[in-house]
């Protein structure tokens, strides 16, 4: 073979080769586990705040509680385009990104938009809708807050963890910002005079602007008052971005968007029967949770808080030391931080449980911190005297503990037991930010819906009032039974 042969044939086996590599580094590239999980699963589970009208809130449909809004209109051409069903996971709005990077939700549609700070976290889409942030004022003092100047000195409030708090801060940087968790507080604050003005976005805006005279726009106009509007999901997802763009191009082509905020304003606008007949089933709904999240955390909790007195009232110094570090560190921490732990901590391990699941876990696992006291100040309560005489009685420690000092102890327990039951009743209310539908949960869907951010909470306050003294009114009546056969 000649050298000329020798070359062409060492090019074309050259060519051939290289022309390989690319093709096996672009198929590496494009493995995107996040979008293979979901096509593996068959659903799309989006994470979003159901209080946020008219993006996504509750409505009766058909019959049922649904979430409606154009963020899930959005969330269901993205599940149609990628040939999955839709899932809705519920839960307040600074929760959402904890619950993408532990798995427990896939992507969020929720009004958010792209900043410097989450775009460290999480990805984003194109953008489907871009919005302007309006700043609502007290229709009495509008003449007099007309520029950015007038707000020097001035508080205003603003959703927490929001590109309005954002936006709040670099151009109204002599003014004082209250950052609260949900919309309908932020509204509540400015119209019982707390603060002197709200930032919203704009379709929020306009729909408390429509249901309460004294609130209206203010003539401020910000520098940066455009926010683009997009889908969030994980880093390193190229397959679900581009899937997702490609749904998203097709609502902005076909102008999808008007379509589903015509629906969603028709939800909004169904509001014939009365504010107590049309939303007196989601405070059905949140009692009944309550009541069964309570149920579950005492129980669980007594029988938690029963093996930690025994192991504190035990003679091992080493089971004693874990019993005390427990209860220690359950009563040192905040009950909201024992949730986002099992939460998403169970997230991070792998473990995937409900929210439900969770709160009640959780729940437990405080009240049994409490309930060991409880149960140890009652066994203690018991004269040693008679853990004695039952020895001199030939009885051994676990016999003497059955038969002479647990009875006794028990009229000492019963009464704080029942006021841990009311505690907790009350307690319950920190698992809404998970999306656990209880009384606090669905009042700020009421109020999401309504636009009304006063009455749902009154209701709730005499429906939490209800159960307590119910229960505490049965409580007395049983413990007075229990003195009158001493």
């Amino acid at each position: 073979m000649s050298l000329k042969k020798y070359i062409i044939s060492f090019l074309t086996a050259f060519f051939f080769f290289s022309s390989l590599i690319p093709l096996n580094v672009v198929n590496a590239a494009t493995e995107d586990p996040y979008y293979e999980a979901i096509i593996e699963r068959g659903t799309l589970i989006v994470g979003l705040s159901p209080d946020y009208a008219p993006y996504e809130f509750y409505a009766e449909v058909d019959g049922q509680q649904t979430i409606v809004g154009f963020d899930v209109s959005v969330a269901e051409k993205i599940a149609d385009h990628l040939g999955v069903e839709l899932k809705i996971e519920p839960m307040g709005f600074d929760a959402l990104l904890g619950a993408m990077s532990t798995g427990k939700i896939d992507m969020i549609i929720s009004g958010m938009s792209p900043t410097p700070e989450r775009l460290k976290e999480v990805s984003f889409s194109k953008s489907y809708m871009t919005i302007e942030q309006k700043l609502l004022v007290r229709k009495e003092d509008q003449a007099d807050l007309t520029t950015i100047a007038d707000f020097d000195g001035r508080t205003v409030a603003v959703q927490k963890q929001s590109t309005q708090e954002e936006l709040a801060f670099s151009e109204l940087s002599n003014a004082s910002i209250i950052s609260l968790q949900k919309i309908p507080d932020v509204i509540l604050n400015l119209k019982n005079k707390k603060v002197d003005g709200a930032i919203l976005e704009g379709p929020v805006a306009q729909g408390y602007v429509d249901r309460h005279e004294d609130i209206v726009y203010s003539d401020v106009a910000f520098q940066d008052a455009n926010k683009d509007v997009a889908v969030a999901f994980s880093k390193n997802a190229p397959v679900l971005e581009e899937r997702v763009n490609e749904a998203i191009t097709e609502i902005l082509d076909n102008n999808l968007l008007v379509e589903y905020q015509a629906q969603a304003n028709e939800w909004l606008l169904e509001d014939n029967q009365g504010f107590f007949r049309k939303y007196y089933s989601y405070y059905l709904s949140g009692a009944s949770y309550t009541i069964f999240l309570a149920f579950i955390g005492v129980f669980f909790g007594t029988l938690v808080g029963g093996l930690l007195a025994w192991m504190k009232l035990g003679s091992s110094k080493l089971i004693r030391l874990f019993a005390t570090i427990y209860i220690e560190y359950i009563r040192g921490t905040p009950l909201l931080v024992q949730i986002f732990i099992v939460y998403f901590g169970t997230g991070i391990l792998g473990l995937d449980i409900s929210r439900l699941a969770a709160g009640c876990i959780a729940l437990s696992l405080n009240s049994g911190a409490y309930v060991a006291e409880i149960i140890r100040a009652g066994i203690n309560g018991v004269n040693r005297g008679q853990l004695e005489a039952a020895r001199s009685l030939g009885m051994n420690q676990v016999q003497a503990m059955r038969h002479i000092i647990l009875p006794q102890a028990v009229k000492n327990i019963l009464p704080a037991l029942g006021n841990e039951f009311v505690t907790v009743i009350k307690e319950s209310s920190v698992v809404s930010i998970i999306g656990v539908s209880e009384l606090i949960f669905q009042a700020g869907n009421v109020q999401g819906a309504s636009f009304k951010p006063f009455l749902p909470y009154l209701v709730v306050s005499f429906i939490y009032f209800a159960l307590t003294f119910t229960l505490s009114r049965v409580l007395g009546v049983a413990e007075r039974r229990m003195n009158a056969h001493d």
